[in-house]
């Protein structure tokens, strides 16, 4: 892989103060403020306002609750599997959840459930790809890296009726 500078910057959200970094054409990472796997700006990152344009208007729309679909260009890191499960995770509707069996039985790979949960965890991109979708067998919010309560936030969202003016 080519070694390409990378940009970030900051976008202020209901949950807290998401990271955002990418290249001039495309995001690679978002990084919750909190929770197991928040991150923050690596040394070789500029910091930049202007690559983030379309993500920032995306998730601004996505929070006030008029997007249900992102349409930003990707940039994608991990395995071959990784790359398959979050593909499907980019196709769960908006508003709906499913489990990590489910999503094993989709791939064909039914007894992949924790592969699958360990998956869901690397998503480089959560909110975008949402990983969030994803719950326990019995319906219980389990592991979600930026924290339970934020999943809980992101799927209440999603589950609220929109105003329509």
């Amino acid at each position: 892989m080519k070694n390409i500078p990378l940009f970030y910057t900051y976008f202020d959200s209901p949950i807290g103060r998401l990271l955002l970094a990418g290249d001039h054409t495309s995001l690679h990472f978002l990084s919750f403020p909190g929770g197991n796997k928040a991150f923050g700006p690596q040394t070789s990152w500029q910091q930049s306002d202007i690559h983030f344009n379309i993500a920032k208007d995306q998730l601004l729309s996505y929070f006030s609750g008029t997007l249900e679909v992102f349409d930003i260009p990707l940039t994608l890191h991990g395995t071959d599997f990784q790359k398959r499960v979050w593909a499907l995770l980019s196709e769960i509707p908006y508003g709906t959840t499913r489990t990590y069996g489910g999503l094993a039985k989709e791939l064909e790979t039914p007894k992949a459930s924790r592969a699958v949960g360990a998956a869901n965890g690397s998503n480089p991109i959560p909110i975008i790809i949402p990983c969030h979708r994803v719950i326990g067998s019995t319906g219980k919010l389990t592991g979600f890296g930026g924290g339970i309560d934020t999943k809980r936030f992101l799927l209440d969202l999603e589950s609220s009726p929109k105003t329509l003016f």
